[in-house]
């Protein structure tokens, strides 16, 4: 795999995408088991989040490397309304679509780094680390 995948998000297909694209990093990277279908999930719920609210968006996963540390980073990026109050966003149980309200709180309780930046009107930029361990 390159260093890099750069997945456009418009349709549920392409959510499935980049889960499998992911994945394959993952199990690259040494990642097994319960770790492969935590990193998975988290890129799904970011995924579905730029379709349901932005419509389109990009997931870009790449190799991470820090400190001496190895794993896999996950950003997803939409150009879509951004979010009016990302603290209650992140609130365990809060759903704009009558969901379960786990997306975006599900996938930082998944990750071992987890950061948002949203500017309404502009989109919002979600990054996601998890690392070997």
């Amino acid at each position: 795999m390159a260093n890099e995948s750069r997945i456009p998000i418009r349709t549920t297909a392409d959510i499935v995408t980049a889960r499998q694209k992911g994945r394959i990093l993952a199990m690259e990277l040494g990642f097994d088991g319960s770790d492969l279908t935590v990193i998975a999930t988290a890129i799904s719920e970011v995924a579905r989040n730029i379709i349901d609210h932005a419509k389109s968006g990009e997931v870009i996963i790449t190799r991470g490397n820090q400190g001496g540390k190895r794993g896999i980073c996950v950003v997803a990026h939409d150009s879509g309304p951004g979010i009016a109050d990302v603290e209650q966003a992140m609130q365990y149980g809060y759903s704009t679509r009558n969901g379960l309200g786990i997306g975006l709180p599900g996938a930082k309780l998944l990750m071992d780094e987890f950061n948002i930046s949203s500017v309404a009107g502009q989109g919002t930029t979600i990054t996601m680390r998890k690392w070997r361990h």
